[in-house]
């Protein structure tokens, strides 16, 4: 019943084509043939071969369907409708929703007829839909722009040619797979095209991590886009053993061991640049999570220029990284830019004079001239071990990814007392609680004083889009609960209203925000008198140093973000 009922409903159409003239019955004949071969509507077929102009076809659709025919290139539609409809059935069934008044839906339809789809629509967005005729060619091309899809290279048309593979790896028996058989599946062609798609496609859209989630009854993949983790797909669940071995393939990890974390890397050479992916993956109650991170050398802006430093907390920075000796510390949570800045600064640094030596965990970047050194904790590499043995290397400039117990930390202050500049970073909130955290591992007070030259704390945050920013206005009751107070709340807000350009997020990149704090004397002399945190953060302020919040303030009022992404990222000074 199924099959013969879109052939009917072609034939009419065929059909009416051909009794008013604009049509032969030669050419509808061709058209269904394409159509049946290719797996297209004979609308689709008659303009792709030329029989017709895809206006005069939508034109006599909409007579034959009494629905009125919409021209989506001079319709602009609201990004939190497109939301209503997953991308997946929105490719599936070809249609885009375009406008919601009170409970009803109007959608763009190729085919407005076909009961299911208006079914299924009724069923997921809680509307009644009121269906309009397209043409399916501009159909599709809007399809891309709102999803951010591509008519050739879709990832969901590959998935539909999963959907058709003769694999199947059940839950309850996923242990009993054989790596044979893993083997065999793993370098099915669909498989290969997916990931391969999939790692190509995060690249282009500048995603920093793809998540691969597999629950109970779904497998899940996210991007990671200007910090924000976004739903792209959902493969079959019987793709999960088969995704999850190739990618540990690629990384050349062991596709036998599902039990423990494992951590490898893949390198990916697209459009004539070399990307390179840090795979992490970890035993879930469902079967492995992956994270892919995206270490892609053409985005990595190592000049401190661009930054965004406010102007004396440029000039304490650069003082403090163009000093002989001493320590220099940036602390932020995870994903806060940390290493991106403190590779800048070695970049700035990093001239056929100096020795610079790093330890990292893992190395993100391969910087030429600066040796770089693996962290290997399992083998008795640790931060600690790799500092003493930089000491024996005749060093100028010696970075440690982080500074996380009192062994690593009494070397890197040996070391930046004994003629070294040393970079690092801790994982504290902001500037002031960094000296009170290198206390409480134990370091003492006078050492700290007398090493350190500087403390930045750092975020990042999503950047307003420049193309779609436009002036807003918040509430009392919003500034208030933010703690926004007096000419603060005379800043000219700025918020992004969604567009092509930003994919309707109204955000475009990210901006960081920096608290830097460098060490006055009198700074120095209450560390070693055990000055609290806040003792600290008030001398500093006294000095001219600008808190996170304060600095974030400066940047809306520069349009460069918006309160919301300040309010979320930092605390009230």
């Amino acid at each position: 019943m199924s099959t013969t009922a879109p052939a009917a409903v072609a034939d009419r159409i065929g059909e009416l084509l051909v009794r008013e003239g604009l049509l032969t019955p030669e050419q509808v004949a061709a058209a269904l043939g394409d159509a049946k071969h290719n797996g297209n509507r004979i609308g689709y077929s008659l303009v792709k071969l030329g029989y017709m102009q895809e206006t005069e076809l939508t034109r006599t659709l909409a007579r034959q369907y009494r629905v009125p025919a919409v021209d989506l290139d001079r319709v602009n539609v609201d990004p939190r409708i497109i939301k209503l409809v997953p991308v997946e059935q929105a490719m599936k069934y070809l249609v885009l929703p375009l406008r919601r008044v009170g409970r009803v839906l109007t959608v763009a339809m190729a085919n407005p007829t076909d009961a299911g789809a208006i079914d299924t629509l009724k069923f997921l967005t809680r509307h009644d839909i009121e269906p309009v005729i397209v043409g399916e060619y501009t159909l599709r091309k809007h399809l891309e722009k709102y999803y951010h899809v591509k008519e050739d290279d879709t990832l969901n048309t590959l998935l539909e040619q999963i959907e058709g593979s003769e694999f199947e790896v059940l839950e309850e028996r996923e242990e009993e797979v054989s790596v044979a058989a893993l083997q065999a599946q793993i370098d099915d062609a669909p498989v290969v095209r997916l990931i391969n798609g999939l790692l190509v496609d995060a690249v282009e859209r500048g995603a920093s991590d793809i998540h691969i989630e597999p629950f109970e009854k779904e497998l899940r993949i996210r991007y990671r886009i200007d910090g924000v983790l976004q739903d792209v797909m959902k493969p079959p669940l019987k793709m999960k053993a088969a995704l999850t071995s190739r990618v540990k393939i690629l990384s050349q990890l062991n596709i036998a061991e599902r039990r423990l974390p494992q951590d490898g890397r893949i390198k990916l050479r697209t459009k004539n640049k070399v990307v390179d992916f840090r795979v992490s993956t970890l035993p879930v109650i469902f079967g492995e999570k992956i994270v892919l991170r995206i270490l892609d050398k053409s985005n990595l802006t190592l000049d401190l220029e661009t930054f965004g430093f406010e102007p004396q907390a440029k000039q304490d920075f650069m003082r403090a990284i163009m000093n002989p000796y001493g320590m220099v510390l940036v602390t932020g949570p995870t994903g806060s830019g940390k290493t991106t800045t403190l590779y800048s600064a070695l970049s700035k640094l990093n001239t056929v004079e100096v020795n610079i030596m790093t330890a990292e965990d893992p190395v993100e970047y391969n910087i030429h001239g600066i040796n770089q050194v693996l962290v290997r904790t399992e083998i008795g590499m640790t931060f600690s071990a790799a500092l003493r043995a930089f000491l024996r290397q005749d060093p100028n400039i010696i970075m440690v990814g982080e500074i996380r117990d009192i062994e690593t930390g009494g070397i890197a202050i040996k070391a930046a007392l004994t003629g070294h500049l040393v970079l690092s970073t801790v994982h504290t909130n902001d500037a002031p609680s960094t000296i009170t955290r290198l206390i409480d591992m134990g370091l003492e007070p006078f050492n700290v004083a007398a090493a350190l030259n500087l403390v930045a704390a750092q975020r990042l945050l999503r950047r307003s889009c420049t193309n779609c920013r436009e002036p807003v206005t918040y509430p009392d009751e919003y500034l208030n609960a933010a703690r926004i107070k007096g000419e603060d709340r005379d800043i000219v807000f700025y918020r992004g209203k969604g567009c092509d350009r930003c994919g309707g997020t109204g955000y475009k990149g990210r901006a960081g925000l920096y608290e830097v704090m460098a060490m006055s004397s009198e700074l120095r002399r209450m560390i070693m008198q055990g000055a609290s945190a806040d003792e600290l953060r008030q001398q500093g302020l006294a000095e001219g140093m600008l808190t996170l919040r304060m600095d974030g303030l400066k940047k809306v009022a520069q349009g460069v973000t918006t309160l919301e992404e300040v309010v979320k990222e930092t605390a009230a000074s």
